[in-house]
């Protein structure tokens, strides 16, 4: 299957290569970038020097690559440039979108949290939501949802859906890498500020994947509110959410909780219910399209914690973005993908 990349020459793009260049099925013919358009990828991306007929792929502007003889493009574009760019893709090509330009459903939301025209709400990419397989199996176009909602969503529903967990008493606090800030150079990203501490950034429900993370819950229950805090930890990758709800009754248990996430991912090629007291580690994903899940039950403040490990360029973007291309191709969904992280 012939397939393209737009804005290849970020850090989502550039784990999309290279997880491309493993994958069985699928053939690179275009990859496009804005103001690193003529380097190579090679350059960009040191990585991946080596591989024939990649490591030299030269980097077109977006609007001038050729992309109607690829089967499926995905675009890994800052917010506000996909809408644009798939307006331009010929209709038979499929797109898997990495942005939050097709995420949202309410106008509300998305003008709360960017700027220029709600373009609309394309098949949320998470596979692992009830029926979602089924519908992006069917679509030709996904948006597959942000790095730290997919983390949250992925803990927290499967417990609303089953009633143990209030969804509009829910709290998330997510630590995350450095590289889910993107490539440009930020004096607050630099090494020396980064290095040895740690630090939250938007509290107070400004953060962008706040509505996603609360449409998923309403899609599920007709109910859903969030607090939100993220936090910019001293690592290149990885997320770790920890997700706490109200319990619904006090004799929900810890056994009740991880029954649920159990019965709930049992047949999820990539999802791991970790084995009673073993908590999530970023480490344990990092390079993977895994997510490691475990939770316990809080009887004194009765709430349940739900904490979830996955590397927010994997299974939060290009290891996504690669599952429901899969899907949508009739492709084996793990086909160029693991579930197994690289230590140390």
């Amino acid at each position: 299957m012939r397939v393209a990349v737009a804005g290849a020459s970020g850090y989502a793009g550039g784990e999309l290569l290279r997880l491309i260049a493993g994958h069985p099925d699928l053939d690179l013919v275009a990859v496009t970038a804005g103001s690193s358009a003529g380097q190579t990828v090679s350059e960009l991306h040191p990585n991946l020097a080596g591989l024939p007929g990649l490591a030299e792929l030269t980097f077109e502007p977006h609007q001038a690559a050729d992309l109607t003889s690829c089967e499926l493009l995905f675009m890994a574009l800052p917010a506000g440039q996909s809408a644009a760019l798939a307006g331009s893709v010929p209709g038979p090509v499929k797109i898997v979108d990495l942005g939050p330009d097709f995420r949202l459903a309410a106008a509300q939301d998305w003008t709360r949290h960017y700027s220029g025209a709600h373009a609309g709400r394309w098949v949320t990419g998470l596979p692992e939501l009830p029926g979602a397989r089924t519908q992006i199996c069917s679509a030709s176009r996904v948006s597959a949802p942000g790095c730290y909602a997919t983390a949250a969503i992925l803990a927290l529903a499967p417990l609303v859906a089953a009633d143990l967990a209030e969804p509009e008493d829910v709290v998330v606090v997510a630590a995350s890498g450095t590289s889910g800030a993107g490539r440009a150079l930020r004096a607050d990203l630099l090494g020396s500020e980064v290095m040895g501490s740690v630090s939250a950034y938007q509290a107070g429900g400004v953060h962008r994947h706040t509505p996603e993370i609360e449409q998923a819950l309403v899609e599920i229950s007709g109910r859903g509110r969030v607090s939100f805090t993220p936090v910019l930890a001293p690592m290149p990758r990885g997320i770790l959410a920890t997700c706490t709800a109200r319990l619904t009754s006090a004799s929900i248990d810890t056994a009740a909780l991880r029954e649920v996430l159990t019965k709930a991912y049992a047949d999820e090629p990539f999802i791991c219910v970790l084995p009673d007291g073993r908590w999530p580690s970023t480490a344990a994903v990092a390079g993977s399209n895994g997510v490691h899940v475990q939770a316990a039950a809080d009887p004194r403040s009765g709430r349940a914690v739900i904490v979830t490990a996955i590397d927010n360029l994997g299974k939060g973007a290009a290891g996504q973005a690669i599952q429901n291309a899969n899907l949508m191709l009739s492709l084996p969904e793990t086909a160029g993908l693991s579930s197994i992280g690289v230590a140390p």
